[in-house]
């Protein structure tokens, strides 16, 4: 004998139970205290943005000469940081400027214009407006809603061709109507005299024709309605921490 003690069968069958049992309570410990894995894709399976990555960096948008407001170049560089684009081109409607941006995929200023929109101020769309006649459309209904659309060409009851930004509200980017009265206010050199149309954004012929269709036809756009009653955030999830962007975005 070697003056070790023997363990008997039912020692060593309590040994091993004791083991299973830690084994157990040490894995409940363990998904107690990580996190949970979390879904970063809505429901609609677009990723959520709610933020660069850490890794990310801040990328601004390039106006070249231009001189937008503070809103429009914030959500530039934020979709130029961002990709909200899904690389495509991208349009950005300043309602409260009257202005239009388009921009290539890799946030690459190509034209700006001005531009006619709806008559009454607001940034959502009146329900059932598309369905209605022009002439039974309320005053008080003749929005632009403010948001993100996916631009779509095809054509309106007239038979021209434009680019829907919202087709069942009737909501388009067209050519500007050969009225005296919106051929005056869209050449004039002030945005206070552009609320004028049922909700549509009237565009300078020739920026529609050269730049605007080609772009949405070439590379398909992403069109950004900025809105005019309530903060960027409240529309977009756009972050903050692009207002000082270090990487000039480049074609």
């Amino acid at each position: 004998m070697n003056g070790e003690p023997t363990r008997s069968t039912s020692d060593a069958a309590e040994i091993s139970d004791g083991l299973r049992k830690g084994l157990l309570i040490g894995a409940a410990v363990l998904v107690l205290l990580l996190p949970p894995a979390v879904s970063h894709l809505p429901s609609g399976g677009r990723p959520a943005a709610t933020g660069p990555q850490l890794h990310a960096v801040a990328r601004a948008a390039n106006f070249d000469s231009e001189q937008p407001s503070a809103d429009a170049r914030h959500m530039a560089n934020w979709i130029a940081t961002s990709g909200d684009n899904q690389g495509m081109s991208f349009v950005i409607v300043d309602k409260k400027a009257a202005k239009v941006y388009v921009f290539d995929p890799h946030s690459q200023l190509k034209a700006a214009a001005p531009a006619l929109l709806g008559s009454a101020i607001g940034d959502d769309t009146a329900p059932g407006v598309g369905d209605k006649p022009l002439d039974d459309v309320l005053p008080e209904e003749k929005t632009t809603p403010a948001g993100r659309f996916v631009a779509e060409v095809g054509k309106d009851t007239r038979g021209e061709d434009v680019v829907w930004v919202d087709y069942d509200a009737a909501v388009s980017m067209h050519r500007v109507l050969k009225v005296p009265e919106r051929l005056v206010a869209l050449a004039s050199p002030t945005k206070d005299d552009n609320r004028m149309s049922f909700g549509c954004i009237n565009l300078p012929p020739e920026f529609y024709e050269n730049v605007l269709r080609p772009t949405v036809d070439r590379t398909g756009a992403v069109i950004y309605i900025l809105p005019e009653t309530r903060p960027l955030a409240a529309t977009f999830a756009s972050y903050h921490d692009v207002n000082a962007p270090v990487e000039l975005a480049q074609p």
